[in-house]
């Protein structure tokens, strides 16, 4: 396992260290979404945690703090990441979730709260169990692809593992059994608004078959390539991607369709075709103004021939 916590690698107060957590039970047709992030030069801690309901619907819950809990514990206000051992985790959370019958509407409540259609007690107690070796994405990517990566940050750990617990929202209650999810940890100073674009998949087939591949594209459409293939026990590195075809609705910022064309170490292509769910925009905004959008989706996936694929569709895009 890596280090779970970093000393800052710089004095810019943007230097960031999150941890991200994401699972999908296809019995329940219930998928989550959980980052705290630490920003200790300037001590500000982020979180927020969505649920994807049967539905439609989203339950959300966004907050901040002086993250004067990091190092020692991994928690912004309701939100908690807990690192019980190497490959164990435990994922919780109770509090207040805003309902969005509409999820596209969360990007708008700051300035028009009556986009909330309801107010609900929410609460999470969630196992997670390693189920692959935990894969670094700066050890296999070139100079190249590292310094484009920067942009998001500078190191980025993944690992894919089984989850199991219990999602209660309101009066209703999910019992998870061991469905597919997936934890993040990066570290690094990341331009939210400073690139034009980044697409981060995690993708699952069945326990022998995922695929997570990232990247960051700058203005002249460059990509910085990473991520991996789980293939029968091995995380098999990717070595390029190509974005063949990226598809917005008229506001520019809102995905419809992505195609990729992936190459991993070992020259083996493939071809990855995404089309999100019901998405949830974020914006961030820049000190000039300008506005990223990071949407957040469980999108359906097809690999080669392969369909059937689920798992999280995250593109962050400049606003033009």
């Amino acid at each position: 396992m890596e280090p779970l916590t970093h000393k800052p690698t710089s004095d810019n107060e943007e230097w960031n260290e999150s941890y991200y957590f994401i699972f999908y039970d296809k019995e329940n047709t219930v998928g989550g979404m959980s980052r705290v992030g630490f920003k200790p030069n300037k001590k500000e801690g982020m979180t927020f945690f969505f649920l994807f309901l049967p539905d439609g619907s989203i339950g959300a819950f966004h907050a901040n703090d002086d993250s004067n809990q990091y190092p020692s514990v991994l928690r912004v206000e309701n939100v908690e990441h807990k690192c019980i051992e190497d490959g164990q985790w435990k994922y919780s959370f109770e509090g207040p979730l805003l309902i969005f019958n509409n999820p596209e509407d969360f990007a708008h409540v700051r300035e028009n709260p009556e986009v909330i259609n309801d107010l609900v007690g929410g609460k999470i107690d969630l196992d997670f169990k390693a189920h692959n070796k935990t894969y670094e994405y700066a050890e296999h990517m070139t100079e190249d692809a590292l310094e484009i990566g920067k942009k998001s940050g500078d190191l980025h750990w993944e690992q894919i593992g089984k989850i199991s617990g219990t999602v209660t929202v309101g009066n209703e209650t999910y019992l998870i059994k061991q469905c597919i999810g997936q934890r993040d940890h990066t570290h690094g100073i990341r331009d939210w608004t400073g690139i034009d674009m980044w697409f981060y998949f995690v993708v699952w087939f069945d326990e022998n078959l995922a695929i997570n591949p990232a990247g960051v594209v700058l203005d002249d459409g460059r990509i910085g390539p990473g991520g991996f293939i789980y293939k029968d026990g091995e995380n098999i590195p990717i070595d390029t991607i190509q974005l063949r075809s990226h598809t917005y609705r008229e506001n520019g910022y809102i995905p419809k369709s992505t195609v990729l064309d992936i190459v991993d170490k070992r020259g083996q292509s493939y071809t990855l075709k995404a089309e999100p769910g019901p998405l949830i925009p974020i914006p961030f905004k820049g000190e000039m103004g300008e506005v990223s959008y990071m949407v957040q989706s469980f999108g359906s996936f097809q690999l080669d021939d392969r369909r059937g694929g689920y798992g999280s569709y995250e593109v962050l895009r400049r606003a033009k």
